[in-house]
């Protein structure tokens, strides 16, 4: 891809004859289309436009969205179910919404309730929470889709059945693994990890095999890629691309949505330049995938007059709730609450790139201003803090790298099944340690020796283990007092703090999004996380908002307006315990950094 360095006009030339607009019409569609990307990426505004479009053509499609966060009843203005609603106003459309959460509840309990009154309570708690992870919401969001995609008579009668969300790789990886349907996951666990979440799906073999071989036939399935135009979106459709080519789903085509195109003022020109950038340096894999693009619209995506926009055109009415609050607390506010309290342990947890390491790196230095001492640290695996804040500013820094600290545990974890285990069986486990819990669990053991600092100072850090996580490490102490039998090691560290992390007094979680419906979402999912572990969660961060920036350009003043109903959500979830922060084009560090905290 050729780095762009001329006028307004001729980039914007380049990026035209790069980026084709994202056309149904040029498109070669395959019976099945699945959606993926990273959350809030505009996945569902994708699938649903893609689907009205065909539909609207004389298509016959069924949608269907996996998605826990999904908002498809807000789209259609309907009420949805599981097995597929007619929509009135698009004849040859049907829409099902699964509830991901409630199969995997349901699963759950499928699972459980054999060994209910056999079995000690403290080894049903282990069991409750392997199955309360990610992956096996995932899993059971395929145990419900994999009917659709495996179904004849389906097949037959829609033209397209379009899919809003995809199964990750490592999930597909793990239904073709031999030691999948083996009795070994009932028998023998590494302890901490989402493993045993297949144990109940036996029956359901032959269909997943089915559906993973209809999912890599490039003449009936199509992978469309969902990024945004920035670094950590982009990077995510690089990972969901390459794991998910490793099980040969090929056919994959990238869009790139939300692109400005009219940039007229000093924030909307910061915006298209940082855009412009972010495609300039897009990863390698991606480049040889072909590549569309949707221009960002200045309206969200709901109700049918705006879905049937999105592909077409910029030109529709919007309509803005009023602010519930006359007063946005700042970060500054966060920050003289967690001096007052005296918090010794703070974390800020978030999905990736909601901006995690800017506001610990913002409260580190807010605190250390207030006369604490103060150590900050960090798993950014660009390990760019130091760009950031210096110890210049009176704060102790450290990195973790995760990747070490991964192969570490990895290691530590298969030379034991090594010791007892098959080949079958260790692929298993190998697979099973890919996914986000095992990771979470290694960096927790590094955060637990950096944590035992705050007996003498503050410890803020940026990205927290979820609450799943946190419960499996518990549930499994309790679990080894119960069988004696290999399993992962918890350092004693990592033992002292779990009961200081459910310590009010010491331990305080920083919630981060943004004003917007995916992120907002899934930080209200981690909090449950950490409401069910009983860790303290009471501020929440809106980050990069467009509402609390000055802006003339006309598209963003839009996008600004529609920002009022999250941040009145986030209002009413943290009963008004929450700040906001403006999206700032320069890189946010020094001076920068100093000014969030005024």
């Amino acid at each position: 891809m050729d780095v762009v360095v001329r006028a307004d006009a001729a980039k914007t030339e380049k990026r035209d004859i790069m980026f084709k607009s994202f056309n149904i019409a040029n498109i070669n569609l395959t019976k099945y289309l699945f959606f993926t990307g990273k959350g809030g990426v505009g996945k569902t505004s994708a699938a649903c436009a893609t689907a009205v479009t065909l539909a609207d053509a004389g298509k016959k499609i069924m949608l269907i969205s996996t998605d826990p966060a999904s908002n498809l009843q807000d789209v259609f203005n309907t009420e949805l179910d599981n097995k597929g609603v007619a929509i009135s106003e698009v004849p040859n459309l049907v829409v099902g919404n699964f509830e991901p959460e409630a199969a995997a509840a349901e699963y759950r309990e499928s699972v459980i309730a054999p060994y209910r009154g056999k079995l000690p309570e403290a080894v049903l708690k282990n069991m409750e929470e392997q199955l309360s992870g990610s992956c096996t919401v995932e899993i059971a969001a395929f145990n419900e889709f994999s009917n659709f995609i495996t179904d004849e008579k389906a097949s037959v009668e829609y033209d397209h059945i379009i899919f809003d969300t995809a199964p990750t790789g490592h999930t597909l990886r793990m239904l073709q693994l031999p030691s999948a349907w083996s009795n070994f996951i009932s028998e023998s666990t590494h302890g901490a990890s989402c493993l045993g979440q297949l144990s109940g799906l036996e029956s359901k073999k032959e269909v997943y095999k089915k559906a993973v071989q209809n999912l890599a036939d490039k003449e009936k399935t199509t992978l469309i890629l969902v990024s945004r135009p920035e670094p950590s979106p982009l990077k995510e459709a690089e990972r969901a691309s390459m794991e998910l080519q490793d099980i040969g789903v090929n056919n994959q085509v990238l869009i790139i949505n939300g692109v400005l195109e009219e940039h007229d003022d000093y924030l909307s020109n910061a915006i298209y330049e940082k855009q412009q950038n972010a495609l300039r340096d897009i990863p390698v894999p991606l480049k040889s995938i072909e590549t569309f693009k949707i221009p960002l619209r200045p309206y969200n995506v709901t109700g049918l007059e705006n879905v049937r926009a999105l592909l077409n055109n910029n030109n529709v009415k919007f309509n803005s709730e009023t602010l519930n609050i006359n007063n946005i607390p700042k970060l500054k506010n966060v920050i003289e609450d967690l001096y007052n309290s005296g918090k010794r342990v703070i974390f800020t947890m978030g999905k990736g790139g909601v901006g995690k390491t800017t506001i610990a790196a913002a409260i580190a230095l807010g605190l250390a201003n207030m006369g604490k001492k103060v150590h900050l640290t960090t798993t950014d695996p660009a390990g760019h803090l130091g760009f950031v804040l210096d110890e210049s500013y009176g704060i102790t820094i450290s990195n973790i790298d995760e990747k070490k600290e991964l192969e570490r545990y990895k290691e530590e974890v298969l030379s034991k099944a090594r010791e007892t285990m098959s080949e079958d069986d260790i692929a298993y486990i190998e697979e099973d340690l890919r996914s986000p819990c095992t990771q979470e669990i290694a960096v927790f053991r590094a955060f637990a020796e950096i944590v035992e600092r705050s007996e003498n100072e503050v410890v803020v850090i940026d990205t927290a283990p979820t609450g799943h996580t946190l419960l499996l490490l518990e549930s499994t102490q309790s679990y080894n007092k119960e069988i004696e039998r290999s399993q992962g090691d918890i350092p004693e560290s990592a033992k002292k703090l779990l009961p200081r992390l459910k310590n009010k007094k010491e331990t305080e979680v920083i919630v981060v999004t943004l004003a917007e419906t995916t992120p907002v979402y899934e930080a209200m999912r981690l909090q449950m996380d950490l409401n069910r572990a009983g860790i303290s969660s009471k501020w929440w961060v809106i980050n990069s908002s467009l509402y609390a920036a000055n802006t003339t350009n006309s598209i963003l003043k839009v996008k600004a307006n529609n920002e009022v109903k999250w941040i009145n959500k986030v209002n009413e979830i943290s009963n008004g315990n929450f700040a906001v922060i403006e999206w700032i084009p320069e890189e946010v560090k020094g001076e920068i950094l100093k000014n969030l905290i005024k």
